[in-house]
Order: C-alpha cells, then sequence, then structure tokens
C-alpha cells in the first residue's frame, strides 16, 4: 500500500513519517516534490540551492516514482507530501495509485511555528488552501471524503490516534509507531538541518498542547484566513 499524508508546513508530519519509518514493514520517502517545486516557482526557502542539487527536480518522474514499486519490498510506502508543493502543472494521476490521508493542525499553531523558521509567510506558504483544494480533489474522484486526521488528537493520544489511522487504512497497529532515536534519520530530507531540529530532539510524540499562541496582528490575520479551511476538514476527521 502507497500512503501519501498531505499536510502543509510546521504540522507534526516529521514526527508522524517517524513513526511510520519506525514500523519493520514502511518504506519512507520525505517531501518528493520539494525540488521541483522550488525549481518550477524560483521562490526562495532555506536551504534552496541544496536541495535542488540534492533532489530530483522532474516532476514527471517524481510522479512516477511515487506510484511505482515500492522501495525495499516493504509493504507499506509512506509518503510525506507537503499540500503547496503540487503546484499546477505536476501531475496528479499518480495519487490515485495512493490511499490519500490530511493531516491538519489549528492554523494558529502553524503559524506561530512556522515564523520561527522562515519570517513573513503567506497564506500560499502555509498550505491550507492547497490542502482543501486536494481533498475536495480527492473526494471527487473516490465518490467519499479522504482519511483526515488532527495534530491534536495525535498529540492527545498518540496510541488511540495512531490506532484508529491504522484500522481506517486497513493496517495493523503497531507499537513501534510510538517512538524513534533522537537524531537525524536516513529518511530525513536535504532540509532537515534547518527544520528538523525541535523533531530530532524528540523520541516519540510530544504531550498535548496548551492553550493557542497570541499572534501579533499580522499573523493573527493570517491564521483566521487559514481557519475555514482547517474547520471544514475539521470535521472529517477520524
Amino acid at each position: 500500500m502507497r500512503i501519501a499524508m498531505w499536510s502543509g508546513p510546521r504540522n507534526l508530519s516529521t514526527a508522524l513519517m517517524y513513526a511510520f519509518a519506525a514500523r519493520p514493514d514502511c518504506a519512507v520517502w520525505d517531501e518528493p516534490f520539494y525540488a521541483a517545486y522550488l525549481a518550477a516557482t524560483g521562490i526562495d526557502h532555506p536551504m534552496r540551492e541544496a536541495i535542488i542539487a540534492a533532489d530530483d527536480t522532474d516532476p514527471a518522474r517524481v510522479a512516477a516514482a511515487c506510484a511505482g514499486p515500492i522501495p525495499q519490498g516493504k509493504a507499506l510506502f509512506y509518503q510525506k507530501h507537503m499540500t503547496l508543493h503540487m503546484i499546477a502543472g505536476f501531475p496528479r494521476d499518480w495519487m490515485r495509485a495512493c490511499r490519500n490521508v490530511f493531516l491538519i493542525r489549528h492554523p494558529a499553531r502553524v503559524v506561530a511555528s512556522y515564523a520561527r523558521k522562515r519570517e513573513a509567510p503567506t497564506l500560499a506558504d502555509i498550505g491550507f488552501l492547497q490542502q482543501a483544494e486536494l481533498f475536495d480533489e480527492v473526494a471527487g474522484w473516490t465518490g467519499a471524503a479522504p482519511l483526515v486526521i488532527d495534530s491534536a488528537d495525535i498529540r492527545s493520544d498518540p496510541r488511540a490516534a495512531l490506532t484508529r489511522l491504522c484500522a481506517a487504512l486497513a493496517i495493523p497497529f503497531s507499537d513501534a509507531m510510538l517512538g524513534w532515536p533522537a537524531g537525524p534519520k536516513p529518511c530525513d530530507g536535504t532540509w532537515a538541518a534547518h527544520w528538523y531540529g525541535a523533531v530530532h530532539r524528540s523520541t516519540g510524540f510530544e504531550a498535548a498542547e496548551g492553550p493557542l499562541p497570541d499572534l501579533p496582528a499580522g499573523y493573527a490575520r493570517l491564521s483566521d484566513a487559514a481557519l475555514p479551511h482547517y474547520e471544514r476538514l475539521r470535521g472529517f476527521r477520524i
């Protein structure tokens, strides 16, 4: 089975990737389209040139690999995707070969976390609009709402949330998903040195988060713009 997990940045996405990477039956791929996205858009991201140099910038080749043979002869192929990477003109037919799942997080938390790593984020940077569009696209060709999981539910009770997710995917839950060794992982993308500091210090999912952060006015407006997309998908969470 190929699992395409769709989120924006700062959504617990790397920790969830590590949970699947800890399964002995699962191969993982960290943001397959990142280099292609940077090359196609010209956008300035941290480590841009290093990412483009290290990874495939041809979206057609990346798409073929996403739908192709599962690496290492594993039963599962977990692909961590950023919704903002799936820009117009990139192939999407490969998604039909995957179970598409949508990982969501309250936008106030996303904005607060993203702004600590890259200044002045925009709505396009945090991926909520693109996530809603992809959700609707998948629902349109499957005839049913795709799976949605909220990072808050994972952090509140990792075992229960991941058990529900595995059951919805019709795969067995594994206790291995609840922990991983500290430090960088073989599956990390080139950009890990900039973005993954906190998750590299972790050995499992952190405890439930507290109250929503207070945001400066500009960031609060950005969170408010993303909120309807988050709330709509949250209505479908497992």
